[in-house]
């Protein structure tokens, strides 16, 4: 008999309290409470509830705790200083003997052997240095490359523990040995990771799954690590005064998603919420979850056939553009990042593969993080001002963002920005990568008084961390670049007021309308999945008849009165041209032309309708009805009248004036 865990969403249906079953005659789903406050939904069994309501009484917390793990190490003083001299020492003498063979004349960067030691020391210090190493796995610009190889293999091909272990795990969550589980588990583990180790398996429906069992003691064993490492963030918080940021903050965010991370029913949450996020984007998946077949320790989900990422010969061997997946992966995370805010902090080539119909699937989904709207909205104003080198709004959105206090001086920022994304060859800002420009920054860092939020550290891992994998396949590719069109879209489709703001700021300057950066957002933004003619035309007129717009509303007639002007001055310079010239009409006085700029803005326009003709979504038929029903639109009617309002007055002045000079 199985003990069920079922997701949160649902709901028990009617009890028979004669035998615990249901109306159905099945196993029915209780509400467990532990005195923990933590809730499991189990199914109700007469020969195990017994045994479920010991066990999950009697589990620890399952959230991260830093104030209850410090009281639980204050009285253990032996046993930190024993963990803090089992680092200590096998991190000094790894060291000690790379200075050695650099002395010697060895180079170190390409010697396997102390690759080898390296993966070997960071599994043997345990889970929280194997995610180091995991990190470091995905930076080919950091790591040489024999080091990158033996790295790699911390992703997935850690020393497993026993299946004896494992099959009591099964047992106890489950409510059933694995063979009245399953109908086939894999002799050994086909992978195992920092938290736990994977079987391949089938479900007695047929179904083809794999079993995530998590590994004993590992609780404990990171408890004591993050403990150790909490209290050296603070005292360095303390005393080193160059350091201004939230060292403690920032490692209890990390301690919390490493918690999250070890309750496989959060993860399989989290699954079906980045599934029900994500997964109508084009070629990514997400693999079922299992519920029936998953508890805290224990995680059943679809089993994908796939290749890692960054086993480019084999991708390409089955007829799969790696670089295109790496594009997807890009999209996605820019929706998970700047859209819904919830984002996967752990894409290393473990968790990304590419299946076998060509599509990009999303694997472990136990570090998972969250930004807030505010947070969301500010990285796209960064990356705008990023992109169009406007380092007065990037120091602002480093306020927003919360790296500067709102009294902090941003008169000497502002140029120390300039320098950072200064590119000596004139390449567009763009073209720089996530690395090198959180290198620069890192640097400034020191010398103005920035400090790096708790939020920001997983943002930057999930990024740093995707650029690595992207990098690794394509040394070429910019993720900046990749993202810009989509910023682009959602500065011209957002309704959010701070993007409306953005765009504003954007788009004129001194009161003047840009039209070069019009056209510069226009033609990224076409290069967005996404994006639609109908949805901007739509979305623009709603906005510009609203209130929101009046500012937008006001300088766009301005500018429109003025691209008229310039075409009427245009066609009736030709035209007295043409009496003067052709004619021979010498006593008709020529008419003098657009000025310059009023020439390039109507270049611009002209441009700016070539885009759009050639945007996803363009039909001149369909086109010709919507502006028939725009027209008995009051908003367009009103704002057609200010336009042709304004131009009547415009035209009368110059009338009067030259009268009055003739």
């Amino acid at each position: 008999m199985i003990v069920k865990t079922l997701p949160p969403n649902s709901r028990p249906i009617q009890e028979d309290s004669r035998n615990g079953t249901n109306s159905r005659g099945e196993l029915d789903v209780i509400d467990v409470v532990p005195e923990d406050g933590t809730s499991s939904l189990v199914v109700r069994s007469p020969r195990l509830l017994a045994a479920q309501k010991a066990r999950i009484t009697a589990q620890p917390e399952t959230l991260y705790d830093p104030v209850g793990i410090a009281a639980h190490y204050q009285s253990r003083k032996v046993q930190v200083l024993r963990r803090i001299f089992a680092v200590l020492g096998p991190t000094l003498s790894f060291v000690f003997g790379l200075w050695s063979d650099s002395k010697r004349g060895i180079v170190v960067k390409n010697d396997r052997r102390r690759a080898t030691q390296l993966r070997v020391l960071l599994t043997k210090l345990g889970p929280a240095y194997i995610k180091i190493g995991q990190a470091l796995s995905t930076r080919p610009d950091l790591v040489p490359p024999v080091y990158l190889e033996e790295l790699t293999k911390l992703q997935d091909q850690l020393p497993p523990f026993a299946n004896e272990i494992a099959y009591q795990f099964i047992k106890e969550e489950l409510g059933a040995p694995p063979e009245e589980v399953y109908a086939e588990l894999s002799a050994q583990p086909i992978a195992a990771a920092s938290l736990g180790q994977v079987y391949k398996g089938k479900l007695k429906t047929g179904e083809e799954v794999a079993v995530k069992v998590q590994r004993p003691d590992l609780r404990e064993g990171i408890t004591i690590d993050l403990y150790i490492l909490r209290n050296l963030a603070a005292w360095v918080q303390k005393k080193v005064k160059r350091v201004r940021s939230d060292l403690v903050g920032i490692l209890d965010e990390l301690g919390d998603r490493i918690f999250e991370e070890m309750d496989y029913i959060h993860e399989g949450e989290n699954a079906e919420r980045f599934f029900e996020l994500y997964g109508h984007i084009k070629d990514v998946y997400i693999p079922k979850i299992y519920w029936e077949y998953t508890n805290r320790r224990v995680l059943t989900m679809e089993w994908i056939n796939g290749t890692k990422l960054t086993q480019t010969q084999e991708i390409s061997a089955q007829g799969i553009d790696a670089r295109y997946l790496i594009e997807v992966g890009v999209q996605c995370s820019l929706r998970q990042l700047l859209e819904h805010g919830f984002f996967h902090a752990d894409p290393h080539p473990g968790n990304l593969l590419a299946t076998t119909d060509g599509k990009l699937a999303y694997l472990d989904f136990g570090m998972m993080s969250e930004i807030k709207p505010p947070q969301r909205y500010g990285l796209i104003e960064a990356i705008v001002h990023v992109v169009n080198r406007d380092f007065e709004g990037l120091a602002k959105d480093y306020v927003k963002l919360d790296f500067l206090s709102p009294e902090t001086d941003l008169t000497p920022i502002i140029p120390a920005f300039a320098r950072v994304f200064a590119d000596a060859q004139g390449a567009s800002v763009a073209e720089l990568n996530i690395k090198s420009i959180t290198d620069e920054l890192s640097a400034l860092m020191y010398e103005y008084p920035f400090r790096v939020p708790p939020y920001y550290a997983l943002i930057i891992r999930s990024l740093v961390t995707l650029e690595g994998i992207a990098i690794y396949i394509d040394p070429n590719f910019k993720v900046l670049s990749e993202a810009y069109p989509y910023v682009s879209k959602r500065l011209l489709t957002d309704p959010a007021p701070q993007l409306r703001a953005s765009l504003q700021d954007l788009l004129f300057k001194d009161g003047r309308f840009r039209w070069n950066r019009l056209e510069n957002l226009l033609k990224n933004a076409r290069n967005s999945q996404d994006y639609d003619f109908d949805l901007v035309l739509n979305q623009g007129i709603e906005f510009l008849s609203s209130e929101r717009g009046a500012f937008i509303r006001d300088k766009l007639v301005d500018e429109s009165v003025n691209g008229l002007d310039a075409l009427g001055k245009n066609i009736l310079h030709n035209f007295t041209s043409l009496l003067r010239e052709r004619v021979g009409l010498t006593a008709v006085n020529k008419t003098p032309g657009a000025t310059v700029e009023q020439q390039q803005n109507l270049e611009h326009i002209k441009r700016i309708l070539g885009i759009l003709r050639e945007t996803r979504g363009f039909d001149p038929v369909q086109l010709a009805s919507q502006i028939a029903q725009l027209l008995v639109n009051s908003d367009v009617q009103r704002l057609g009248q200010q336009i042709a309002n304004r131009f009547t007055q415009k035209a009368v002045a110059r009338l009067i004036r030259q009268l009055l000079a003739s």
